[in-house]
């Protein structure tokens, strides 16, 4: 490991909301070392700097979403009383601006390096992806006869079927 957070925790603890890849402040505070209050309040403190496509905060379908995801305690134990904030990666390379410390400066680069490393992969996949969509229609095309005869096995419309084996009355 040459860095302070394996890059795989990192990766874990991205999530899709809204069709961006976003952290949460929970687990950004953790990785900083400052609580999640902390964190918010610095960000609270500089507002102007986290434009809503930098930061926002989840609607309760995506917390509750989000919660499903990621085993929380109970509110009662500590688990999320309220909407945490999503930061996506202009967000968190804002963070380093108002999170001062060495730890927060070095976790953000790792952060930044991760999303970075996520965004090269899709981009280079992306012909295999449409090489399997192209596979997929070739598939549907060559297959068409044995698509066609399941679906009038499985239609109820279709002639009566003969019964097979004997009776004994």
């Amino acid at each position: 490991m040459n860095g302070l957070i394996p890059t795989e925790i990192i990766e874990n603890k991205i999530y899709l909301f809204r069709e961006q890849r976003v952290m949460i402040d929970r687990d950004l505070a953790e990785m900083y070392g400052v609580t999640t209050k902390v964190l918010n309040q610095a960000v609270s403190r500089n507002m102007e700097r986290f434009p809503n496509d930098f930061m926002f905060k989840l609607s309760l379908y995506e917390a509750k979403r989000l919660r499903s995801q990621i085993v929380t305690s109970n509110v009662g134990r500590g688990g999320l009383r309220w909407q945490p904030y999503a930061f996506t990666e202009q967000g968190v390379a804002m963070l380093s601006s108002v999170l001062k410390s060495p730890r927060a400066i070095a976790v953000n680069i790792q952060i930044i390096r991760t999303f970075t490393k996520i965004r090269q992969i899709l981009i280079e996949h992306s012909d295999l992806r449409l090489r399997v969509e192209a596979m997929e229609r070739q598939y549907d095309e060559n297959f068409k006869i044995v698509f066609d005869a399941i679906r009038r096995m499985l239609d109820d419309d279709a002639e009566p079927k003969t019964e097979i084996g004997f009776r004994t009355d």
